[in-house]
């Protein structure tokens, strides 16, 4: 049974190749390229039984239908790349968002450390809390194309204590400033982040690729050539369509599907700046004396000097 990564809601639009994600890659991209592949051959087989001999009566016929085969591949060919470099450019793109996010929330951190207690350990605690929640549960509302509920609720938690500050010194007015600022940049990359999580080419250009690409199949099926490299060349040419139209819907969704943008940057933030330390106390106090006793100066440990008595010269 396939794996239910659910639909993103109608309301906040999306994309009719949704239903791809649900699969492994390598199932999607044999399915693609075989459906390709299966519909020229089948083609090509009833053109040759129905109206391959009328289409054919001339025998200057073949070099038109290459011709305009050529100049269509042309074309489509163009229309193919131009999305493939569209959605890997927002690919691209949106990673860079996550990046930069993961910047702010570190940098963020750092900047709620010079804060007093116990304002200190509050932001601290909500800027962890989000960082978790954004890790464990709402990355995986994104994969499945909703947009997270709780990352709004725990922004507005942290700025709603960050504003109930009141600096009293220069340097606290200058570091209350500092993290307002970055918590303003946390808040709009977070939303761009969010904004992507619907994104996707619309349906009416798939529609429009497909009609192309069946077009280009059937200039392929009225071509007028031995019945195995008539075989062959389609295929060669149904697979290529096939391969560049399946990485077009892999990637029109960066946070879909197994080719998605995960929260490993995040994670390697809250792991390395954000997580506390949970070993007990105790064991926290053992391990301090123990450093303690190790960092002890060697010349505090060196035994005193034995003074053995003098003897007395004899005087002459």
């Amino acid at each position: 049974m396939p794996e239910d990564r659910g639909h993103a809601p109608a309301k906040y639009g999306g994309s009719m190749m949704y239903w791809i994600y649900d699969y492994p890659n390598w199932i999607m991209g044999l399915l693609f390229v075989a459906a390709f592949v299966v519909v020229t051959w089948i083609g090509i087989f009833l053109t040759r039984a129905t109206v391959h001999s009328w289409f054919h009566r001339e025998s200057r016929a073949n070099e038109m239908v290459g011709l305009a085969l050529s100049s269509y591949f042309v074309l489509f060919g163009l229309l193919l790349g131009l999305l493939a470099v569209a959605t890997y450019q927002n690919y691209s793109n949106v990673g860079d968002i996550v990046d930069k996010e993961a910047s702010s929330v570190s940098a963020l951190y750092r900047d709620f450390s010079a804060y007093p207690q116990p304002i200190r350990r509050q932001l601290q605690a909500a800027l962890r809390e989000y960082a978790r929640y954004t890790i464990e549960e709402g990355w995986e509302q994104q994969r499945k194309g909703i947009l997270p509920k709780g990352e709004p609720d725990r922004s507005g938690a942290i700025a709603k204590t960050l504003l109930t500050f009141e600096p009293s010194t220069e340097a606290e007015k200058i570091v209350h400033a500092e993290a307002l600022r970055q918590s303003t940049r946390r808040i709009e990359l977070s939303r761009a982040r969010m904004s992507n999580v619907t994104l996707g080419l619309p349906a009416v250009l798939w529609w429009v690729v497909a009609f192309c690409a069946l077009m280009n199949v059937v200039l392929i099926w009225i071509q007028d050539m031995e019945i195995h490299v008539h075989l062959i060349l389609g295929a060669v040419l149904a697979s290529m369509l096939g391969a560049v139209i399946f990485l077009i819907a892999e990637l029109d969704n960066p946070f879909r599907g197994e080719v998605s943008i995960g929260p490993e940057s995040i994670a390697r933030v809250y792991e390395t700046v954000m997580k506390p330390d949970e070993s007990p106390p105790e064991k926290a106090n053992n391990k301090t004396e123990d450093a303690a006793k190790t960092a002890q100066p060697e010349a505090l440990q060196v035994d005193t000097p034995r003074i053995s008595p003098s003897v007395p010269r004899n005087r002459k």
